[in-house]
């Protein structure tokens, strides 16, 4: 597929250029990329002060909340921060759309080396304190969750980067958008919560968001949704995959000729 060929093709020009991504976002402070690393680290924390010590929460199967919590939350901000950041990528490398010989496809591939370098810092975060808790995780699991993400972010970020470009707005939207999954997705809560609603507890499953979320805490604690229901879930989340890739990869390719003229 063209696509992959290019990415391949052009794999040392797009690490290259997602780590001055990265550096660029904080160069103008003090601290530089030490801002890029703290300001997610803060925000996790929070939660887990709020929950565990002020309101005594504890995850699902009575285990401490940091355990549960920090590794569904790392997940989460990898996908968002990825989805958000690679859909607005090419408005914001504009002068590089604009220059006929560079692959505008790799672009948004560009934003998510940059924001993966965060992502690695935040799982590590999730890891250590798993098992300084005694949840040792299942490696095997891991990569698996973690090479399911990225291809799902891709797959996605292939559709809205290209739509983004075309009609600005719809990055408020989907900012809106993964706002709501965001509580729509078993993050701060269980499905445990929801478990007497089995309608609505099997929509919930059925969402990719909740499939990887889910996957990756349960290679920490035990349990295993990618193998749930003879891999009923599994199943759905690749077919959604190839169908939300095979969509934007058509869109992308069929406007990507347009994009230097609306920019």
């Amino acid at each position: 597929m063209e696509f992959i060929k290019e990415i391949i093709k052009n794999r040392k020009l797009i690490l290259k250029l997602g780590k001055n991504d990265f550096k660029n976002r904080f160069a103008s402070t003090s601290l530089g990329s030490i801002w890029g690393f703290l300001q997610p680290f803060v925000f996790m924390m929070m939660y887990v002060v709020v929950f565990q010590f002020i309101f005594k929460t504890t995850g699902e199967g009575n285990s401490p909340y940091v355990v549960w919590f920090l590794p569904g939350m790392a997940m989460w901000m990898c996908l968002n921060d990825n989805i958000m950041g690679a859909s607005t990528s090419i408005r914001a490398y504009a002068y590089l759309v604009k220059k006929v010989v560079f692959p505008v496809d790799i672009i948004p591939m560009i934003t998510i080396t940059g924001n993966s370098i965060v992502s690695i810092f935040l799982f590590l975060i999730a890891a250590v304190v798993c098992i300084i808790f005694g949840y040792i995780p299942n490696i095997l699991e891991v990569i698996y969750v973690l090479v399911s993400a990225y291809i799902f972010i891709i797959a996605l970020t292939r559709f809205t980067s290209a739509i983004t470009t075309l009609v600005p707005d719809f990055s408020n939207l989907l900012a809106i958008v993964m706002q709501l999954f965001f509580w729509a997705t078993p993050i701060v809560w269980g499905l445990t919560m929801i478990s007497e609603h089995t309608t609505i507890l099997r929509i919930f499953q059925c969402m990719p968001f909740t499939y990887l979320v889910t996957a990756f805490r349960q290679a920490f604690m035990g349990g295993n949704i990618i193998t749930a229901g003879h891999g009923i879930y599994t199943a759905i989340f690749w077919i959604l995959t190839i169908i939300i890739f095979v969509w934007g990869n058509h869109l992308f390719k069929k406007n990507k000729k347009d994009f230097a003229d609306v920019l």
